[in-house]
């Protein structure tokens, strides 16, 4: 008999190589935590917000299998060392959001955390059982959970919890063991006592900048106090009190002064800007320092340090603010020049070189030189200097060009004012392109010019403005929309005449929660270009003084108080992001809406563009948005005209004529009084 060959199979003894990569740490934490929001390149940046304000968190959180899942939102104050808790609500798609509110000045973070929840996945799974034997052995189950939760609770949770657990093995029937599993007392102290394994903690904090709230609000008022001397003469500070009295009944909140310095005398300019300056020409207030001093000093015509106290006190009384500029360049005869040379930037034949952008050029400024050897001594006294200020009590800062000065000096400087000065308000005057605008606001500034001035049609006007209430940037970049600035005359405003004026006012002033003019050149409708083409003004404040005859009687005072007078009567006004835009079918009409977040007081803008003709139109206002009952009449009251409209459904007819009135403000009353009924306003 054949016998088939036999093969030996050789035995297998070395171990299996070692993978090439270690084992994770915290392999068991399973939930992801992505896409959070808000944050700033990543949490490089922090959000803004004011005291009182909520930060709305959202962020994907998922995890593999059917686990149900637990996360909190996880906030404290920069100088706390415990985190509090909120905890977070499943939205769809696997978003969940958390909410916090903020109570004081400072700096604020805020992260996230997430686990599996095994209370939250067997209650899910408990609600959908209905035959008994599933129920019963779901209940043995739910009792582990339970007394597990005791032992980790004190006091009376953990006696609650005890007394449920047992409830949950009794000998009671099992519809009423079931009705204990689903007691929502009984979620409530799972919720507390959660079993948190394999916590995932997102691996980034983020940043929150909290201001007072004349960050967010307020009305600006910026004039030369030189100007208001007696009969030609230069004014100073104890001059001005009539003025802040009449700024004050006007209903402005921030009375702001261009530069208060001395001013240089070398390459001093003269009126409308010419290279030669009389004896008695003042300068621009932009050329700073002269042999009285530099950023520190005050100019003698303007008054000694105690005249500045009394009119800062004087500003006070009459219950606004005072903003000072702040204008980092020199006069060529600024002490700095001659202590610091190398502070500046010089041409190959030595001497210093002027400040110049072309077209334009500022003869008598001379710019920094950022790049200096010596830049740390020129970083530690520019900070010197706004802190002089601000230890004299000012609180808010109009910061002249800062995008020609270094982001990382700002972002130093503001670090270091804020640490002191938690209530510090600055406002970037950088009329630059938009990613240096964003990237200062970024670094600190609490508030920033725009490009309101140079939006004037509808589209530019819708596009522009939901781009900085919807835009991402609106989580850092609150916007200050001015219509005029001594530098700033605008072609609408040159040729528009009065009624162009009333309408920037009103867009300004409603659409902004923030806004500013260069007064009295506004009220008094000032438009004439020192040139065709120009934005420059004739006859330029910057260069010479100027003899506003305030009661003259074609002023917009009264109609600048009135609608100031709006501003403050109505929260809705308050705020940015509330902004909505609203159907109009004629292009040359603008209409717009802000409603507090209770609906309780709820406006609708409709503006005139067209400052020359008479403009008509149907405006299709959003009921269910502003929480309008479409089968009944609702009154439109025009706070500018104080007339009163009933209004039926969603189309409506709207007309302004910009002679008589190129807009209305309209407070919405949302409930009328019939013959059926005894409904009252709203």
């Amino acid at each position: 008999m054949a016998t088939r060959p036999r093969t030996t199979r050789r035995a297998t003894t070395e171990a299996s190589p070692a993978p090439a990569v270690g084992l994770p740490a915290g392999g068991r934490r399973r939930v992801v935590i992505e896409g959070v929001a808000p944050q700033i390149d990543c949490g490089r940046y922090p959000i803004k917000r004011v005291v009182g304000e909520d930060v709305i968190v959202e962020a994907d959180m998922f995890a593999d299998g059917h686990d149900a899942l637990a996360a909190v939102l996880r906030f404290r104050r920069d100088d706390e060392s415990d985190w509090r808790e909120e905890r977070m609500t499943p939205l769809v798609n696997d978003r969940w959001r958390g909410t916090f509110r903020v109570t004081t000045l400072g700096r604020w973070r805020y992260t996230l955390a997430a686990w599996i929840d095994p209370f939250l996945s067997w209650r899910r799974d408990f609600e959908r059982r209905v035959e008994e034997d599933d129920i019963v052995l779901a209940l043995r189950a739910g009792h582990v959970l339970v007394t597990e939760a005791a032992a980790r609770a004190a006091g009376d949770d953990a006696k609650r919890l005890q007394h449920f657990a047992r409830l949950m093995t009794s000998d009671a029937a099992v519809a009423a063991r079931r009705d204990v599993g689903l007691d929502p007392e009984l979620g409530r102290l799972l919720d507390r006592h959660a079993e948190r394994r394999f916590v995932t903690e997102y691996e980034r904090e983020f940043g929150v900048i909290v201001d007072r709230p004349r960050a967010r609000v307020g009305a600006w008022y910026e004039f030369f106090p030189r100007s208001c001397g007696p009969a030609g003469r230069p004014g100073g500070f104890r001059d001005c009190e009539d003025r802040l009295a009449d700024i004050a009944r006007l209903g402005f909140d921030i009375v702001y002064l261009p530069p208060i310095h001395p001013i240089g005398r070398e390459q001093r300019k003269g009126p409308n800007n010419t290279l030669i300056a009389g004896p008695d020409d003042p300068g621009s207030p932009w050329a700073i320092g002269a042999a009285e001093g530099g950023h520190r000093a005050l100019h003698p015509g303007l008054g000694t340090l105690a005249d500045f106290r009394w009119f800062h006190d004087r500003v006070r009384e009459h219950g606004m603010e005072l903003a000072l500029d702040i204008a980092f360049q020199c006069a060529p005869d600024h002490p700095y020049v001659k202590q610091h040379p190398d502070w500046f930037r010089q041409r190959p034949d030595g001497t210093i070189q002027y400040a110049e952008n072309p077209p334009k050029k500022y003869q008598d400024i001379y710019a920094f030189d950022f790049e200096t050897d010596d830049w740390q001594s020129l970083w530690r006294e520019l900070e010197g200097v706004m802190r002089f200020w601000a230890d004299e009590g000012v609180r808010v800062f109009r910061v002249d060009n800062p995008h020609t000065k270094p982001f990382r000096f700002w972002e130093w400087a503001i670090a270091s004012l804020t640490e002191t000065y938690p209530d510090l308000i600055l406002l970037s005057e950088a009329f630059t392109r938009p990613r240096i605008m964003h990237r200062l606001a970024k670094l600190g500034f609490n508030q920033s010019y725009t490009y309101f001035a140079w939006r004037n049609t509808k589209e530019e006007l819708t596009d522009y403005l939901t781009e900085l209430t919807r835009g991402a940037g609106r989580e850092y970049m609150r916007p200050n929309f001015w219509p005029n600035t001594p530098d700033i005359l605008t072609e609408y405003l040159q040729y528009g005449g009065r009624a162009a004026f009333m309408i920037r006012f009103t867009l300004a002033a409603t659409l902004g929660a923030s806004y500013g003019i260069y007064g009295p050149a506004y009220e008094l409708l000032e438009h004439r270009p020192r040139e065709p083409g120009s934005e420059e003004y004739l006859d330029s404040e910057k260069y010479q003084l100027r003899d506003w005859p305030i009661e003259r009687p074609d002023s917009l005072r009264d109609y600048m108080a009135g609608v100031n007078r709006i501003r403050r009567d109505n929260p809705a006004l308050h705020h940015d992001w509330n902004l909505r835009m609203v159907p109009i079918d004629n292009p040359q009409l603008f209409a717009y809406a802000k409603a507090t977040a209770d609906l309780s007081n709820v406006l609708v803008m409709v503006v005139n563009l067209d400052p020359h003709h008479v403009q008509t139109g149907w405006i299709d206002v959003p009921l269910d948005e502003l929480g309008i009952d479409e089968h009944r009449p609702y009154q439109m009251h025009d706070l500018l005209s104080n007339a009163h409209y009933l209004w039926h459904g969603r189309l409506n007819y709207v007309a302004l004529d910009p002679a008589a009135a190129p807009a209305h403000v309209f407070r919405v009353r949302r409930r009328v009084r019939t013959e059926r009924d005894f409904d009252y306003f709203m």
